[in-house]
């Protein structure tokens, strides 16, 4: 027997087992297809190929029920002693309560109180972060209710909180009010463990005509907006330049600000943004009924 024949056998035997090798993870590399993540409420994304590289490690059933077992939400602050959050809402900081809904969800709401007395307890604070703890819930969207500032509500109000509804108060105060709404929300981000990906600003009476001259002047950016109990409908120079947003009007009845919450619908389908206006038969204040239609028509306008 020839002796280089044993030799010349096991190179051919490594040669054939390389090749194997390689066929079989390079079928195991193949880029696949996969649906992009949807955001909330909003259809999937037709699937795109993944890039070829880098490729992402491959989720295993065990790491699939870790995420599924993952803390919601991820980590809640030391415990904040303050007089501005009613039994059952959460409090952020001293002068801002949250709520966050039984399942993770990527959808906040910022919402905007009405007028407010100084003090421990009221019916305008029971009523409202009532409302919005029982809507958000439901709907599965967490809540930012920030406090407003002193010396801002109408005259007979001095020691109330309230927003800035002027021009000059807006003028003075808008800018460092949104900057604090940014705060809140990159601190409740840190709790629920994920930035948010929708965001709505919508407010009662007080909070209502500052929501809408934010809306109105582009102070604030969001996915929608709503007015409840309140109006403010003129027309500002930089409307024109925004891009229109879904905006929910609510106001009761029995209320008195009807013309004014009609003149802000008129103005907003002027320059072309979808509008819903509902009349309920109530008077003035925060009513879970208004926040329940504005997420389901905030909703109905997301991006498909």
């Amino acid at each position: 027997m020839n002796g280089a024949a044993p030799g010349g056998r096991i190179a051919r035997l490594f040669t054939a087992l390389v090749v194997v090798s390689c066929a079989c993870n390079s079928a195991a590399d193949a880029p696949r297809s996969r649906p992009a993540l949807a955001r909330d409420g909003a259809a999937p994304a037709r699937a795109e190929p993944a890039p070829a590289s880098p490729r992402p490690p491959a989720l295993t059933a065990s790491t699939s029920a870790q995420a599924a077992l993952a803390p919601w939400p991820r980590a809640r602050p030391p415990r904040v002693e303050t007089d501005w959050c009613i039994d059952g809402v959460d409090a952020l900081d001293e002068e801002t309560c949250y709520v966050l809904p039984d399942a993770p969800t990527r959808a906040l709401l910022i919402y905007l109180h009405g007028i407010v007395p100084p003090g421990k307890d009221s019916q305008q604070k029971t009523n409202f972060e009532t409302v919005v703890s029982r809507a958000s819930r439901r709907a599965g969207v967490a809540a930012l209710m920030p406090r407003g500032k002193v010396g801002l509500a109408p005259k007979g109000y001095a020691s109330w909180w309230g927003w800035p509804t002027g021009a000059p108060a807006y003028e003075k105060h808008a800018a460092a009010f949104v900057a604090t709404f940014a705060e809140k929300r990159r601190k409740l981000e840190e709790i629920a463990g994920a930035p948010f990906s929708r965001v709505y600003v919508a407010g009662s009476s007080s909070g209502a005509f500052f929501a809408a001259a934010l809306a109105l002047r582009g102070g604030i950016v969001a996915d929608g907006y709503g007015a409840m109990s309140g109006g403010g409908g003129q027309a500002t120079p930089e409307l024109a330049t925004l891009e229109p947003r879904p905006f929910y009007i609510g106001f009761g009845a029995h209320d008195t600000v009807g013309r004014s919450a009609r003149a802000l619908a008129d103005v907003l389908r002027g320059a072309g943004w979808p509008v819903r206006v509902a009349e309920h038969p109530v008077g003035h204040g925060a009513r879970e009924i208004y926040l329940d239609e504005a997420f389901a028509f905030w909703r109905e306008r997301e991006p498909r």
